[in-house]
C-alpha cells in the first residue's frame, strides 16, 4: 500500500543523494580537465605504470623519427634474468599517446617482467619529425631491435615483439624487410586485411568509401599545417558507439561516482592524450592500407625497391583478436592469411608459422588494457613464448583454459590457467574470415571501386583545392583549429581555469565528507536506472539503424555498374586484387630446402629420434598443451645429454616436423640409423621420459597408444632388447570443443 511518509522520505533521500553525486561528478570532470592540461604540457606524455630508462632516441638516427626505445626498470623484488629472451612492447600511434601496453601491473609489460624477461618499450613524442614517413619508422624499429640484441648477447633467442593495434602492422612491415631481427611476434588487435568483415557488422570499414576517399585526410593535414591531429582518429572511434560515448560512460561515473572516479580519470588520461602524425605518414596509412589494402597482397615497395611481403617473416606470428572488437574484428586480424596463401602446402613452402587466439567478448582496448586479459591470455603467451617459438610451420589455434582441481600433472604449469595448441588448416581461417566466397569477391569489387574513386578525388583536391587551403592556413591558424577540436574543448572548458571550479571543488569536498548514498531499492533510484537503460537502448537502436543504412548506401554506390567499369572491374569473374605469387628464386629455394631435409633424414642422433617419435605418436591428436611442452623441455635440456639451447631446440623441432610432414615413412624408417651407436641406457632413459611427456596431459588411447607401442618396439630393438610395454591406459574423455570453435561454426552458418 502507498505510504505518503515513505514516499516523502524516499524522495528526500534520492534528491540529497542526486545533489551530492552531481557535485562529485562535476568535480571528477574538473579533475579530468586539470589532468589533461598537465599531461599535454609534459615533454613525453605517457601513461606507463613502470619506471623506464631511455636507451635510444629515434630523432638521433640517420632517418630521424619521433620514436624512442626505453628499458623498463623491473620493480623491486621482481628481478629479471638478462639471459632470457627480451620482450619489446610497441604501443599504437593511432591518435593517443604511448603507455597502454604498461598501463597497469597486469599488462603486457607487467606479465613479461613477472616471468623474468628483460622488457623494453617503444613509445613516441606527441609531434612527428617534419617529413617522417612510414618507412622511416620501419628503419627506426629495426635499429631498436639491433640495439636490444646488442644489449643481450647471451639471450636465448631473438627478442619477442608485441605490437598493439597500429603498432602491429608497422612491426609486421619491419619484420618482412628484416626478418632476421625478430623472435616471436604477438599482434594484439591489429588490422592487416582492411577490406575484410562480415555483412551487418563493424561498419567502420565503409567510412573511407562513404566520404569519397582520402581527400579528407589530405584536407585535415593541410588544415593542421602539415600535421594530422590524432583527435580526429579518436573521434572516429567515439562515433562507433554513440550509446557509450553520449550516455553510458558518463552515466556510469555519475551513478557510481563513489568508486568509479579514480578508474575513469586513469583511463581518460590515455584516451585524451592526443598526438599528431605527419601528413606523409597519415596519407600513406589511409591510401595504401585502409583504403588501398595493399599490405596483404605484397603491393608495397620500399624506396630501395624491396617488396614488403609478409611471407618473408620467419618468426612465429601470434594473432590475438576478439569477437567483441568493433575496430579490429577477427576478419581484419586474420584475413591476410587467406590473402597470401591459397593452400596449406603453400604456407608450409614458405616455412611460416601462424597461430591465433580469439576472445569471445572483450572490446578493442580491452585487448591491451584489461587486467583479466593480462592475467590470462598475455600471461600465458609470455610464459610459453619458447613453446610458441618451437611450433613448426603451419597454422595453429591457441586456447587458454582454467586449471581444474585434480587434473593430471597440472603442477608442471604455473598460475591458474593452462595453454593448449591445436593444429588448424587454411579452411578453418576461411570459416572465420570469409564464410561465403562469392560475397567476399563481391565485397572486394566494391572496395576496389571505392579505392579507385578515392584516387580520383584526391587528385582533384590536390589540383584545385589544396593550393588555396595551404595558402590560407598559417601555423597560428592551425594551432587555433586544433585547440577548438570538439574533443579537446571538452577537456579545456571545465578545469580550474573556470570561474565556478573553486566553488564546485569546495562543495564536492563537503559532499564527500557528508556522503549519504541512496539505497538501491529506492523507487527514484530505480526510476533513474530505468530511464538510463531506455536512453541507452534508444541510442543503440539508432546505431543499428545507422550502421545498416551505411552498409546499404556503400553497397548501392559501389555496386553500380558505371563505377565498377570506371574502376576496371566490370568482369565479375576476374579477381580485383593480385595474388603475390611465387618467384622462380623462391621455388628454387624451396627445392634446395626440401633436398637438404631429405639428406638429413638419417642424421640427428637420439634427440632427433625422440622428437620424431613424439611427433608421430601425437599426430592423430593434432593438439598438445603446455604440460607436455614443459616436460619435453626438461628432457631436451637435461636428460638426453645434449643440453640444447632454445635456438637449437627450435631448429630441431621445426626440421623434424618438416621431415615428418614431407616424408613420414622415410623419417620413421631412418630411426634405427639415428639410434645406432647410442648407449642402451640412454635409449631406455629416453623412452621413460617420452612416456612421461606423452602422458603428461590426457593418457594415450586408441591409435595414439598403438603408435607409441610401435615406437617402443623400435627404440627397444635399438637398445638390444624388447622393451616392456606399459599397461594400456584407460581411454581419456576428450574435452568439449572450446567456445571459440563453436563461434567459428556459428559464423560458418551465418547467412550471407
Amino acid at each position: 500500500m502507498f505510504n505518503p511518509s515513505n514516499a516523502a522520505q524516499d524522495s528526500w533521500d534520492y534528491l540529497h543523494d542526486a545533489w551530492q553525486r552531481s557535485l562529485l561528478y562535476a568535480d571528477v570532470m574538473r579533475q579530468r580537465g586539470n589532468q589533461y592540461r598537465a599531461h599535454m604540457q609534459e615533454t613525453v606524455p605517457n601513461v606507463l605504470d613502470f619506471d623506464a630508462e631511455l636507451v635510444l632516441r629515434g630523432d638521433t638516427l640517420a632517418r630521424p623519427v619521433n620514436y624512442g626505445l626505453a628499458r623498463i626498470v623491473a620493480p623491486e623484488g621482481a628481478p629479471v634474468d638478462p639471459a632470457r629472451r627480451p620482450f619489446i612492447v610497441v604501443d599504437p600511434r593511432a591518435g593517443h599517446g604511448p603507455g597502454i601496453g604498461g598501463f597497469k601491473a597486469d599488462s603486457e609489460i607487467g606479465v613479461a617482467l613477472a616471468a623474468g624477461h628483460p622488457c623494453y618499450f617503444v613509445g613516441f613524442t606527441p609531434d612527428p619529425v617534419p617529413g617522417q614517413t612510414l618507412e622511416d619508422v620501419m628503419h627506426a624499429e629495426a635499429a631498436f631491435l639491433r640495439k636490444v640484441i646488442e644489449l643481450h648477447p647471451q639471450a636465448q633467442g631473438r627478442p619477442a615483439v608485441i605490437g598493439n593495434c597500429q603498432a602491429g602492422w608497422q612491426i609486421m612491415m619491419t619484420a618482412a624487410v628484416w626478418p632476421e631481427l625478430f623472435g616471436p611476434i604477438i599482434l594484439a588487435g591489429t588490422p592487416l586485411s582492411y577490406w575484410a568483415g562480415w555483412r551487418g557488422q563493424n561498419p567502420m570499414r565503409y567510412g573511407g568509401g562513404l566520404t569519397g576517399g582520402s581527400w579528407l585526410t589530405a584536407l585535415a593535414s593541410d588544415l593542421g599545417a602539415g600535421r594530422f591531429d590524432g583527435a580526429w582518429l579518436v573521434q572516429n572511434f567515439e562515433n562507433l558507439n554513440p550509446a557509450n560515448t553520449l550516455w553510458d560512460k558518463n552515466h556510469h561515473v555519475y551513478a557510481e561516482v563513489d568508486t568509479e572516479g579514480e578508474r575513469y580519470l586513469q583511463f581518460e588520461k590515455y584516451w585524451g592524450g592526443y598526438v599528431r602524425l605527419d601528413q606523409l605518414e597519415m596519407q600513406a596509412i589511409v591510401d595504401d592500407l585502409f583504403i588501398g589494402n595493399k599490405l596483404s597482397s605484397a603491393e608495397l615497395v620500399t624506396q630501395g625497391g624491396v617488396r614488403i611481403d609478409l611471407r618473408n617473416i620467419t618468426s612465429p606470428i601470434v594473432v590475438f583478436c576478439s569477437y567483441g572488437d568493433n575496430i579490429t574484428p577477427p576478419p581484419q586480424a586474420l584475413g591476410w592469411i587467406c590473402d597470401l596463401y591459397r593452400s596449406d602446402d603453400e604456407l608450409l613452402a614458405h616455412n611460416q608459422t601462424i597461430a591465433w587466439a580469439t576472445h569471445e567478448s572483450i572490446g578493442h582496448l580491452g585487448i591491451f588494457v584489461s587486467g583479466a586479459v593480462g592475467r590470462k591470455e598475455h600471461a600465458k603467451f609470455t610464459s610459453n613464448i619458447d613453446l610458441i617459438d618451437l611450433l613448426p610451420a603451419g597454422l595453429f589455434e591457441l586456447s587458454v583454459q582454467d586449471k581444474s582441481p585434480g587434473e593430471p600433472h597440472d603442477d608442471l604449469v604455473p598460475g591458474d590457467y593452462r595453454m593448449s595448441v591445436h593444429q588448424r588448416t587454411l579452411q578453418d581461417v576461411r570459416a572465420i574470415v570469409m564464410p561465403d566466397p562469392q560475397e567476399a569477391a563481391a565485397s572486394d569489387r566494391r572496395f576496389a571501386a571505392a579505392a579507385h574513386l578515392s584516387q580520383v578525388n584526391l587528385a582533384l583536391y590536390r589540383q584545385y583545392l589544396q593550393p588555396w587551403v595551404r595558402g590560407m592556413v598559417t601555423p597560428e591558424r592551425a594551432a587555433l583549429l586544433q585547440a577548438w577540436h570538439p574533443l579537446r574543448v571538452g577537456y579545456e572548458v571545465w578545469c580550474d581555469r573556470h570561474p565556478l571550479a573553486p566553488w564546485v571543488a569546495q562543495r564536492a569536498r563537503q559532499a564527500r565528507a557528508e556522503r549519504q548514498p541512496v539505497a538501491q531499492d529506492n523507487p527514484w533510484w530505480q526510476a533513474q536506472e530505468m530511464a538510463s537503460n531506455a536512453i541507452s537502448a534508444s541510442l543503440r537502436q539508432y546505431t543499428a539503424w545507422r550502421d545498416a543504412a551505411q552498409e546499404q548506401l556503400f553497397e548501392a554506390i559501389y555496386d553500380h555498374p558505371l563505377l565498377q567499369a570506371l574502376a576496371g572491374h566490370a568482369d565479375a569473374a576476374a579477381p580485383v586484387r593480385p595474388h603475390p605469387g611465387d618467384s622462380p628464386e623462391h621455388r628454387a629455394l624451396v627445392r634446395e630446402q626440401l633436398a637438404a631435409l631429405h639428406a638429413a633424414a638419417g642424421q640427428g642422433g637420439l634427440a632427433a629420434a625422440a622428437m620424431r617419435a613424439l611427433l608421430y605418436v601425437l599426430a592423430p591428436r593434432r593438439a598438445a598443451d603446455e604440460r607436455q611442452y614443459r616436460r619435453a623441455l626438461s628432457i631436451y635440456h637435461h636428460e638426453l645429454g645434449e643440453r640444447l639451447n632454445v635456438r637449437d631446440l627450435r631448429t630441431l623441432a621445426r626440421s623434424q616436423a618438416a621431415l615428418m610432414r614431407i616424408d613420414e615413412a622415410a623419417s620413421l624408417a631412418a630411426l634405427p640409423a639415428l639410434l645406432d651407436g647410442v648407449p642402451a641406457g640412454s635409449i631406455r632413459q629416453a623412452l621413460t621420459h617420452l612416456d612421461a611427456v606423452l602422458n603428461a596431459a590426457e593418457p594415450l588411447a586408441g591409435e595414439e597408444l598403438a603408435r607409441w607401442q610401435a615406437m617402443q618396439q623400435v627404440f627397444g630393438r635399438a637398445a638390444g632388447a624388447e622393451t616392456a610395454l606399459p599397461a594400456p591406459a584407460a581411454p581419456a574423455r576428450r574435452k568439449a570443443p572450446a567456445a571459440k570453435t563453436t563461434r567459428t561454426q556459428a559464423i560458418r552458418r551465418k547467412p550471407a
